[in-house]
């Protein structure tokens, strides 16, 4: 080992040198000597010493041993064995990546890719949407061409392997850079990265190697979804390519606003008219729930914009399904614009019973008019 040169002076580093130093000063020389980009008798050689000079400096423990015993150090005490450069293929794999430097051999396999999402959109009923339902749509994705099973190729003829890339579906080219030769691997554009030509396509696919099917599907809607709900189909969408995993499907649900009822997530808003003798004297109303029909009873003395609520009346709830929202009920007095001679004279009447003064905060308009008409009944 006495002929080996100083590892300081391989990686061109003063024996001060820290850790970021020696790293750079090995990146430099590794990429100029790596045998792939130079092609020099020595390359290899050159590369295999610069290679063991950074495995010593660049572990601390190794570095202190080196400087104290040299290339002497004691037998069995850690020092690596480079006595074979392929070795070194799995150390440097990183470092080359970004340079385009592997050494594929034969076609290179394509990685497996996920197949594409598709979207649907989906208009439901009001009711549908508040009580769930099922539904079966109609979709439109790629399949594999039952024809040609999926090789692009006519029945009776097969693919040929690319001249271009001889198979590999890649394209090698040597470089010149400030820091050496330097090896650029693109996608070959004769295959478009297949590594094989189709000669005859496939009449049905066109060489395309799928074919757009249509696809039926069963999707359950769940109680109390709302517009725009999305719902996912797992593995529904376009099929994977290279034995990757099919996409998804998103169905979006459209509903459509009902003439009666708003939604206010699991809420129902509703509105009813009743007229001024209703809401002085009290009554019982009939109310459309999403259930149906319910009787409502109005207090006497009832304010327009007075809100009731019942319980339980509202949609569902899409994640506990066993609970519901409540309906709230706006109640608006209607103030009468055509009479009757006698109603007229009636609210002429009650008016001048009243008064003509500001009502004071005391007792409401309705309240007052329940005493006159209370009067006038008895």
């Amino acid at each position: 080992m006495s002929n080996k040169r100083d590892y300081y002076e391989i990686l061109g580093v003063g024996r001060g040198a820290n850790e970021e130093e020696i790293r750079r000063a090995y990146r430099r020389l590794a990429r100029q000597y790596h045998p792939d980009v130079n092609k020099a008798p020595d390359a290899e050689e050159r590369f295999k010493e610069i290679n063991e000079a950074y495995e010593v400096l660049s572990d601390p423990e190794k570095r202190a041993m080196y400087d104290r015993y040299g290339h002497a150090g004691p037998q069995g005490a850690g020092w690596p064995d480079f006595g074979g450069f392929g070795d070194f293929t799995s150390i440097f794999e990183d470092l080359f990546t970004g340079f385009g430097m592997g050494r594929p051999t034969g076609r290179v396999r394509r990685a497996p890719q996920r197949g594409a999402d598709l979207r649907y959109d989906l208009e439901l009923e009001f009711n549908e949407a508040i009580f769930g339902t099922e539904k079966e749509l109609e979709i439109s994705r790629y399949e594999t061409c039952p024809r040609c099973g999926g090789s692009g190729a006519e029945p009776g003829t097969t693919p040929i392997r690319c001249p271009q890339c001889n198979g590999t579906g890649e394209v090698r080219r040597t470089q010149q850079s400030i820091l050496g030769s330097f090896v650029s691997v693109t996608t070959c554009p004769h295959c478009q990265g297949e590594g094989e030509i189709v000669t005859t396509p496939c009449s049905e696919c066109r060489g395309q190697k799928r074919v757009r099917t249509p696809h039926k599907v069963v999707i359950t809607i769940p109680p109390g979804v709302d517009d725009g709900t999305r719902i996912r189909l797992a593995g529904e969408g376009e099929p994977g390519v290279y034995g990757g995993p099919a996409g998804n499907l998103y169905v979006v649900l459209h509903v459509p606003e009902h003439p009666i009822f708003k939604r206010q997530n699991s809420d129902i808003l509703t509105e009813e008219y009743i007229n001024i003798a209703q809401a002085a004297l009290g009554a019982e109303i009939e109310v459309e729930t999403i259930d149906g029909p319910v009787t409502l009873r109005i207090p006497a003395g009832t304010q327009s914009g007075h809100v009731f609520r019942l319980q339980g009346k509202g949609a569902p709830n899409m994640r506990r399904p066993d609970r519901r929202g409540d309906q709230y009920i706006t109640v608006r007095v209607v103030v009468p614009t055509r009479l009757t001679p006698r109603q007229r004279e009636l609210l002429t009447e009650l008016g001048q019973s009243l008064g003509t003064n500001k009502l004071g905060k005391e007792k409401g308009f309705f309240d007052k008019v329940l005493d006159v008409l209370g009067e006038a009944l008895s």
